[in-house]
């Protein structure tokens, strides 16, 4: 099976954070939540809260957003042809998409991809809490097996992140993606 993350891998942008924009360009009232998101990136820079504490500031904007379902909707039918054409030549039945960016941000983008494996951070689409432990890092592996996979039949893993070494290391073969791009992966550029 072929592992891939999604943001800056098989999708070339952070699809959370322009979701984000895409919102606050519609609805300049969202921006009452910035001092709220600022804070929380301010108290993660500081390393007061961890990644995952941070995101229950930045999603607080959920709560602002209305008619989410259509905005995710129409976000997706406007930037699906964004996805980088390697991943359509790659593609198989069985690949499994894992992400940090939340399950309901990046679901309607697998669906239109025929991509029935997601793994995800959980994030309250409607009122930003955030539900789950951010899946990152260390996160990934251990939700990758919570799901049911088994890391040794990784295939491929393909990721952007130095912080996806972790299911890197499990792969037969590892790749890192920059802009668009697909090289072998060296694990002493990790972090």
């Amino acid at each position: 099976m072929n592992v891939y993350d999604w943001d800056k891998t098989i999708y070339p942008k952070d699809s959370t954070a322009e979701f984000y924009l895409y919102n606050v360009k519609k609805d300049l009232m969202l921006l009452r939540f910035l001092p709220k998101q600022l804070l929380g990136f301010l108290l993660w820079g500081m390393k007061i809260i961890d990644k995952t504490e941070m995101k229950k500031y930045f999603y607080s904007y959920l709560k602002g957003v209305k008619n989410v379902n259509d905005k995710l909707e129409n976000f997706w039918d406007e930037r699906i042809d964004n996805i980088n054409s390697w991943y359509k030549d790659l593609q198989k039945t069985d690949d499994v998409i894992i992400s940090a960016s939340p399950y309901f941000m990046v679901e309607p983008a697998c669906k239109r991809l025929n991509i029935s494996n997601l793994i995800a951070s959980e994030v309250d689409k409607y009122t930003g809490e955030v539900l789950s432990k951010n899946c990152s890092e260390e996160e990934k592996l251990k939700r990758f097996i919570q799901a049911g996979y088994k890391a040794e039949e990784i295939d491929n893993f393909y990721s952007d992140s130095s912080n996806d070494v972790y299911l890197a290391r499990k792969a037969k073969k590892a790749y890192k993606v920059k802009d668009g791009k697909i090289k072998d992966w060296n694990f002493k550029d990790k972090k």
